[in-house]
Order: C-alpha cells, then sequence, then structure tokens
C-alpha cells in the first residue's frame, strides 16, 4: 500500500533509466510521451524536497554489442554508445525544464559548447540548490556499462539509494515474461545477487555498490506513480542491500 504522507523517505536519490524505456511502444529513438511522463513524475519528487540526478543509457540509439559482433572495434562501439547517452540526457533535459525543473547534463567526456564537463563538486552544488543533474557519456571510458556509471555516481553524490527503472516490478526468480510462476524477490543482499546469478546488474556494479554499501531498489518505471510511491516509503520492486533476504 503507498504511504498516505508525502514526506520523502530518500533526501538525494541516484535514478537510472534503460536508454530502451525511453522508446516506449516504439522500436527504435525517443517516444515523447515517455519523456513527458517521467518529467512529471521527477517534477513531482523535486517538489518534496528530493535530489535527482540521473544516468540514461543508450541503447533506444545504439547497440554497441551487435555491431562488435560483426567486426567494429569494441572501444569504438563504447564510445558510440557513449555519444547516444549524451543525446538522451539533451532530451531528457529539454523534457525537464518544459516543465521548469532546473536541470544540468554533465558528460564524462569533454562536449565543450554542449553539456558541462563532469566535476563532483560541481555536480554537488547543483544537487543541494536543487536542480536535476543528469550524469551522461557513462564513466567516460570503455567497458564499463551505464548500470556501473550509475553506482559510481551514485557513490560520488553520497545518494541515499540508486533506483534502477525496468519494465518488471523488481527481481525475478525467472524471467516473468517468459515464466508465468516467476516469484518476484522482496529483498536480496548483493551476494546473493551474485551467487544466483540474476542478472539485474553487471557484476561490476553488483560489487562496487556492495563494497560501498550503496542499496539499489528496482522497480517497474512503466507502473504509473512507481517512483513516487518508493521515493515516500513504498514496498515498490525490489530492494538489494548488504542485509539478509527477506524473502521471495
Amino acid at each position: 500500500m503507498p504511504p498516505t504522507d508525502k514526506h520523502a523517505k530518500y533526501k538525494r536519490i541516484l535514478l537510472k533509466l534503460s536508454g530502451e524505456a525511453l522508446m516506449g511502444d516504439e522500436n527504435f529513438g525517443i517516444d515523447p510521451k515517455v519523456l513527458n511522463r517521467v518529467a512529471l513524475e521527477i517534477g513531482q519528487l523535486v517538489g518534496i524536497g528530493v535530489q535527482i540526478g540521473m544516468v540514461i543509457g543508450g541503447g533506444n540509439l545504439f547497440r554497441g554489442a551487435a555491431l562488435s559482433a560483426a567486426g567494429l572495434d569494441r572501444v569504438t562501439g563504447d564510445h558510440m554508445g557513449m555519444l547516444a547517452t549524451v543525446m538522451n540526457a539533451l532530451a531528457m533535459r529539454e523534457a525537464l525544464e518544459r516543465c521548469n525543473i532546473a536541470t544540468r547534463v554533465m558528460s564524462a567526456i569533454p562536449m565543450s559548447g554542449v553539456v558541462d564537463h563532469y566535476d563532483r563538486r560541481n555536480a554537488m552544488r547543483y544537487l543541494n540548490q536543487g536542480d536535476v543533474v543528469i550524469f551522461a557519456a557513462g564513466t567516460g571510458n570503455p567497458f564499463f556499462t551505464t548500470d556501473s556509471a550509475a553506482c559510481l555516481r551514485g557513490i560520488e553524490i553520497e545518494a541515499d539509494v540508486v533506483l534502477k527503472a525496468t519494465k518488471v516490478d523488481g527481481v525475478f526468480t525467472a524471467d516473468p515474461m517468459k515464466d508465468p510462476k516467476a516469484e518476484r524477490y522482496t529483498r536480496l543482499s548483493f551476494d546473493e545477487v551474485l551467487e544466483k546469478q540474476l542478472g539485474v546488474m553487471d557484476m561490476t556494479a553488483i560489487c562496487l555498490t556492495r563494497d560501498h554499501n550503496m542499496p539499489v531498489r528496482v522497480f517497474n518505471m512503466n507502473k504509473h506513480g512507481a517512483l513516487v510511491n518508493l521515493v515516500v516509503g513504498g514496498d515498490e520492486g525490489t530492494l538489494i542491500d548488504c542485509g539478509t533476504t527477506a524473502g521471495e
């Protein structure tokens, strides 16, 4: 059940959106309706004083894995993927600013005249003054996923939690899209995620959050109000932390 009040459980969050989430019902690109819906939910959080950092993937615009299999150099492909995340960040900034939400895009690779270069101290200042900060271009290094970038930025900005938005309501015992008997975990430890090879994030991201005791909550972004609900204390999705499992 959702909480009856609107007092935030978390003061500062790092929201990770996949690029695919921005496609909506399309097969490629960015669906403006999705941008607007996300912007409205973020606006609700800003309205109750939540500080928000974001990382957006680039899979809706570029999939390096497929081209890598066809012979494209992996480093080149990863750099192309970083540029795709910048494009998504610019689109998200535009949607947020249309809702009168002050937004900064900070790129891990310098892009003078387009977006700010990432600087942790500046990012912290922006967050403290209430701006939404979108971290683009991953970590700036090849071979690292945007999930790893999200966890890294979450740790750097001292977020209370990393929120990973997906198309399903948390982490399941099997793929719920394929197995109707799949059961949702309400809580998992980092070690259990690694042992069970649940694949919710890559191992680098999970190990990073475990080593720095950064909780992760996986939830369904397509569920209306889920983001706001969990930030004010709802039990959406699956919590991954250093504790023991509360059950499947």
